[in-house]
């Protein structure tokens, strides 16, 4: 029941599951290009998807208000970095919070060794396929493959387990 809160996930509609099915990799005849995301960060400076290009690149989208974010932030910290030699980058987006300083406090309190656009609108996240993110709802996790395509999914909190067991596909073997 203590787990109950957290996992109401940070807005409406969105998947409270953490079971593992929508962590399967989209089949590569199914998969759709990824938007054209580019911004601003939270450091202020710009970056986009498009810098990523060649590379399997993981987008969290967060939100610092967010509980289920909190908790599964130091996890994809963990991994971001220990993936990082085998070639995946990973990009967050900050919706929902409309101050950069709360999006950067929360960045630096988990360490994040990644950027995330600052995105208080959600204009980033509303770019994403019909289907493929739920915008009303952090967190959410999109596998990008090398090839630019919509490869994975996650609409609820990733443990570092379920975020590794995402990746395996999309790593050298």
């Amino acid at each position: 029941m203590a787990v109950a809160p957290l996992l109401a996930a940070c807005g409406g509609g969105g998947s409270t599951s953490t079971g593992t099915d929508d962590l399967a990799p989209i089949a590569a005849t199914r998969r759709v290009a990824a938007p054209d995301l580019a911004g601003t960060t939270l450091s202020g400076g710009r970056d986009s998807l498009a810098a990523y290009k060649g590379h399997v690149v993981v987008i969290n989208i967060w939100s610092s208000n967010c509980g289920p974010c909190r908790a599964e932030a130091p996890g994809l910290a963990a991994v971001a970095a220990s993936t990082r030699a085998q070639g995946v980058r990973f990009l967050g987006i900050d919706t929902r919070d409309y101050s950069r300083t709360n999006g950067a406090a929360f960045a630096k309190r988990f360490a994040l060794p990644y950027p995330s656009l600052f995105d208080p609108s959600g204009r980033q996240v509303l770019k994403f396929p019909r289907n493929s993110v739920n915008p009303q709802s952090v967190p959410a996790s999109v596998v990008i493959d090398a090839q630019g395509r919509i490869a994975a999914r996650a609409l609820h909190i990733l443990d570092e387990a379920d975020l590794r067991r995402m990746l395996r596909p999309f790593l050298p073997a």
